[in-house]
């Protein structure tokens, strides 16, 4: 990380336990381009010292006696979208990583890594890099995909597998007459699909089930029960 001319990255720390801040402080001032500017032992204290101490790089307990970290890090990062937020933890849970990015964080690591790992995750957040402790990513991203998934699976869950056919190509900016033709239907059939889509799912027109078609993505969906 050297470098004489870069502008150090000022550091908060964030931890119920005065031991682990100083072992975080003994560490990061040891980098000469890292200057720790606080610390803070609760997520109260956490939100406070980042407006008045502007850090670039927040390192963040995810349990604190107050409040979840995972609340602070929804605080920090609404409050300034310039401060990178690492979450530092012992607890490899995926619901809490996943609820972690979700609040913003843009890296999650475990404090069992090395000093070495730490180090290698703040020159990332210099970077503007999102980082996972490689032993949590694939589950984590295994589990962002799943949930996608099922919530592509349930847009389209109430309806029949034609309806999701004359849907796509509705989606395509296709008319009844073309539609009819595409699937070899009529077009009163085709007519009385988009009547039934506009009831089930709740919507005005075409130009909304085109949308909501887009949204969920109907064409992914549709590959995948091929």
């Amino acid at each position: 990380m050297g470098g004489h001319g870069m502008k150090k990255l000022r550091v908060l720390l964030v931890d119920d336990h005065e031991v682990v801040r100083l072992g975080l402080a003994t560490l990061l001032e040891e980098l000469p381009d890292v200057l720790v500017v606080g610390e803070a032992g609760s997520g109260h204290a956490a939100v406070v010292l980042c407006k008045q101490l502007r850090p670039d790089l927040v390192l963040l307990d995810i349990r604190l006696p107050d409040m979840s970290g995972v609340e602070v890090c929804r605080q920090i990062c609404a409050t300034s979208h310039d401060i990178q937020v690492v979450i530092l933890t012992s607890y490899a849970d995926d619901a809490l990583i996943k609820e972690a990015i979700m609040a913003g964080a843009s890296g999650y690591v475990l404090k069992q890594v090395g000093s070495q790992e730490l180090v290698r995750a703040v020159e990332a957040a210099r970077r503007g890099e999102a980082l996972l402790d490689p032993r949590v990513t694939q589950r984590v991203l295994q589990q962002f995909r799943l949930t996608e998934q099922r919530a592509r699976g349930s847009a389209f869950q109430n309806l029949s597998r034609r309806e999701i056919e004359v849907l796509e190509l509705v989606s395509q900016g296709k008319s009844n007459r073309e539609i009819a033709d595409a699937l070899m239907i009529s077009e009163r059939t085709v007519s009385n699909h988009v009547s039934g889509l506009l009831g089930k799912l709740n919507l005005a027109n075409r130009i909304e089930l085109a949308t909501y078609a887009v949204k969920n993505h109907i064409g992914v969906f549709l590959s995948g029960q091929e």
